[in-house]
Parts: structure tokens; C-alpha cells; sequence
């Protein structure tokens, strides 16, 4: 999705007068949310029961939210913004529009899942995998690197996502670890050998039920799946890649409060619950299978720990979702 403003001005205005000052102040704080809908559903109403403090939740995508709050700036209703992936929260960041993170709160969360800045924090995480059909390839057959899926012995056998937020994201590791010229070759390679899908759920569907033979998508998918009758993954097994490889990146879903907030002690205190031991349990418990962020938060058992991922390093506020969007297009992607 191109993140030009001129598109989205329509749909912010009309937002902006469906979300009013009027009704923010009824509305306790209003949270534009890019999350999984029950996830933050969950954050909300534990919140609000042990605080009191109401919080309203509008739902949508992490560019969409993005972009709609850098054309609102100043005048925006919302008091937090929470995302599936940090590009979207880096958008916001670049734009001025984010307060400092309390310190207590940046207290709660290592160093690998916040930015330098201290203008956002990570709630939470997922993990880039391929996910494959175990009926159709054996471990030997696994690719080694996620750059092996360029190789023309994979044409046709791989699929993604290429519209989504979540593979944009990867793109953007991949863009930091290896380079522009890189990353535009490798996208020019996934063009001819790829098939394209629409969403990561659809994408294991189709990996599923033989149409493809693997596809890169991020880990929750299959396990939200299994602990539901597991009909779109019972042939499938997650290969990760490891050992540093942009294959092995780990997305940080951010939270940050809008300098613009008109209750910024409770945005404050909103994003505290979310990042501390409340709000990290909801990771553990829960049904969203994401990874738990927090200092000695546990994630779900049934995931493969964080330390075992061997994930690379990849700074969150350099992950460039214009630079992306304008490669894939090139690329024929977009």
C-alpha cells in the first residue's frame, strides 16, 4: 500500500467528524489500534477493570492508521497508537507527533524492543517463518536463507503476502541488513517465482491444502490455528531460518502516545498496563500467540522462545516503509 496522504484525505476527514472532541470526552481515551482486534480487546478491558479508566478502541491497519495521523497532527482524537509493525510507528515518530514514552514504562522493556528515542515501545512481537507442507517437502528441501527463495529452482513453490503491513515489515529488515541494491534484486527474483495471496492466513491455506509448497507469513497463524480445529494447518510445519538471516527477523508491534493527546496521564498509564506484568500476561495466556516483550514476561509455552530464534539485529526506527513500498512497486509487487 503506496503511503501517500492525498489518498487518505477523504477518509480522515470523515473520521474526524465521527470522532470528535464531543465524543472523545465520553469516550475516555481513544485508541487507534493496527493490533489484533481481540488482542487489544483484551489490554482494553483488563485496563479499564483495574484502573476504571475507559477505553474506546477504532480498529484498522497499521498504514492506514499511520497515514491518517500524520494528516490529522495536532487536531487528531486519538490519545495512543498501537500497531502490528514498527514501520508504521517510525511514520509517526519521523512526523514529530509522538510524546516521550514515562520512563517507567521504557523501564519495563529491553533495549532490542524500543527505539533509541524513547518516543514509542514494544508491546509485543512475532516472528518471520516459512511455513510449508510437510506431505510435499522434507527438512533436507527447506530453504536455508530466506534469499534462497530467489532462486529459480523455487519458481512457482513460494507464496506471500506482498499488500500486507506484515511482509512490508520483512522487507524493511531485509532492506537494512542487505542493502538496496540487494533487496531490489531479490525482490525482482520473487516477482517471477512467487505467487501472490492476500493475507498471511490465506497464504498458509493455500500451503495447507497443496496449492503452493511453502510460504512466508509470521508464526502466530499457525499456531492460532491449532489451538482452534487446526483444518487450515494440519499439513503444515514452520521452518525458521535462524542464524542472523533477514529470514529470522522478529517484528516489534509498537505502542506510543500522541503529543496531541487530551488525557495524556492516562495514555500514559494505558501503555504502562499493556508493557507491564497486566498486559504481558494477556500474551501469555491469551489466544494471540505473539511473543511477550516485557522484562521476565513469559510468552505461551506451545512458542518457540524468543533466545532461540536467532534473530537479526535490526534497529526498528530504520525500518523504511516509503523506500520499501517504492522497491516493491518497482518490482512489480505493488
Amino acid at each position: 500500500m503506496r503511503y501517500a496522504l492525498s489518498a487518505l484525505a477523504g477518509a480522515v476527514l470523515a473520521t474526524s467528524l465521527i470522532v470528535g472532541p464531543a465524543m472523545a470526552e465520553d469516550a475516555g481515551i481513544i485508541v487507534y489500534n493496527a493490533q489484533h482486534e481481540s488482542l487489544t480487546k483484551e489490554w482494553a478491558e483488563g485496563f479499564t477493570k483495574e484502573t476504571g479508566i475507559k477505553v474506546t478502541v477504532r480498529n484498522g491497519g497499521d498504514s492506514d492508521f499511520s497515514n491518517q495521523i500524520v494528516a490529522e497532527g495536532a487536531s487528531s482524537p486519538a490519545d495512543v497508537f498501537l500497531t502490528e509493525n514498527s514501520p508504521a510507528m517510525v511514520l509517526v515518530e519521523s512526523a514529530g507527533l509522538f510524546a516521550p514514552v514515562d520512563a517507567d514504562t521504557l523501564a519495563q522493556v529491553p533495549r532490542d524492543f524500543q527505539p533509541a528515542s524513547g518516543k514509542w515501545v514494544g508491546v509485543a512481537a512475532r516472528s518471520t517463518v516459512f511455513a510449508y507442507n510437510k506431505t510435499k517437502l522434507t527438512a533436507e528441501q527447506l530453504p536455508k536463507s530466506m534469499l534462497d527463495l530467489a532462486d529459480p529452482s523455487w519458481k512457482g513453490r513460494w507464496a506471500a503476502s506482498p499488500s500486507g503491513a506484515d511482509f512490508q515489515a520483512i522487507v524493511s529488515a531485509l532492506l537494512q541488513l542487505k542493502g538496496e541494491a540487494a533487496t531490489a534484486d531479490w525482490l525482482k527474483s520473487m516477482k517471477t517465482n512467487f505467487t501472490a495471496y492476500k493475507g498471511n492466513s490465506t497464504v498458509m491455506k493455500a500451503v495447507n491444502a497443496g496449492e503452493i509448497d511453502g510460504g512466508v507469513i509470521y508464526h502466530y497463524y499457525y499456531f492460532g490455528d491449532q489451538a482452534k480445529t487446526g483444518e487450515n494447518s494440519k499439513n503444515v510445519e514452520l521452518h525458521y531460518f535462524k542464524n542472523q538471516d533477514p529470514g529470522a527477523f522478529v517484528s516489534i508491534s509498537g505502542g506510543g502516545v500522541l503529543a496531541s493527546s487530551k488525557h495524556p496521564k492516562e495514555a500514559q498509564a494505558f501503555l504502562k498496563w499493556v508493557t507491564g506484568k497486566g498486559g504481558q500476561e494477556v500474551l501469555k495466556t491469551g489466544d494471540s500467540f505473539e511473543y511477550a516483550v516485557g522484562k521476565g514476561a513469559e510468552s505461551n509455552p506451545k512458542l518457540v522462545p524468543l533466545a532461540d530464534l536467532q534473530a537479526p539485529k535490526v534497529d526498528p526506527t530504520t525500518l523504511n516503509s516509503k523506500k520499501v513500498t517504492d522497491l516493491m512497486t518497482a518490482a512489480g509487487l505493488l
